[in-house]
């Protein structure tokens, strides 16, 4: 009979990358959103895994100060056979739903303002890369948030690749996996004591993925797609 392996859960990550890979500790100590300056908007640049030169076009949009980039590879009607299809992934189509946008012919962008004075501090955090997985959590504390408000968390899993390599005139985030999470207002009111929202998962790596570059960019949204809160991720030596 054939053994299954079972789903690693986001304890047994933590515990199984602290001991595989403590040498690496001293190197980066932690990897989170403390100590970041929030951005204060996204830009999200979507490009269609048929359009080859989308990728190393000098004029891809840059962000401003204070603007984060995500990158989102949309599967393209080429298939497997589209020069980007290794980097395409179904997640960009659910971003694209949310945007209300269709799947480009090229490439398209589109910029997103955080809401000022939202209230509360999100946090990101991840750990490190092993068997295939990233243990990667979001939080909102406190959530000063309306009774009976909906929003959704988003957590992107991001491989930051440098501007000049790769092919790529910019810096870009390539979003490499997505947790979306639905956060209801009314939850905070059964649990008085822990005024917070907080998901934590273990976020598998795709195959490509360089993992010394990965990192974790959260956001959260309210019902009509405006975005209250976003932060990022770095890894920081100790100390």
């Amino acid at each position: 009979m054939k053994k299954t392996t079972p789903f690693p859960t986001f304890a047994t990550l933590l515990c199984a990358a602290f001991v595989a890979t403590a040498p690496a500790l001293h190197a980066q100590s932690s990897c989170s959103s403390d100590g970041q300056t929030a951005p204060v908007a996204l830009l999200d640049r979507v490009i269609n895994a048929d359009c080859e030169a989308c990728w190393s076009d000098p004029a891809t949009p840059r962000p401003t100060h204070g603007q984060l980039a995500l990158d989102w590879i949309a599967p393209g009607s080429q298939g497997a056979d589209a020069p980007l299809s290794a980097a395409a992934t179904r997640d960009t189509l659910a971003r694209l739903q949310a945007l209300g946008q269709p799947v480009p012919a090229q490439a398209a962008s589109w910029r997103h303002a955080a809401r000022a004075q939202a209230g509360g501090r999100l946090r990101v955090a991840h750990g490190l890369p092993f068997a295939g997985y990233i243990g990667a959590s979001i939080g909102l504390q406190p959530a000063r948030v309306r009774p009976g408000a909906e929003l959704t968390a988003w957590l992107a899993l991001v491989e930051t690749i440098p501007a000049g390599t790769e092919g790529t005139p910019v810096e870009r985030n390539m979003v490499r996996n997505l947790l979306l999470s639905p956060w209801n207002g009314d939850s905070l009111l059964s649990n008085k004591g822990n005024k917070r929202f907080f998901e934590s998962r273990p976020m598998g790596v795709p195959e490509g993925a360089n993992p010394d570059r990965l990192r974790v960019v959260g956001w959260v949204q309210d019902t009509k797609g405006r975005i209250t809160h976003i932060a990022q991720s770095r890894c920081a030596p100790p100390g």
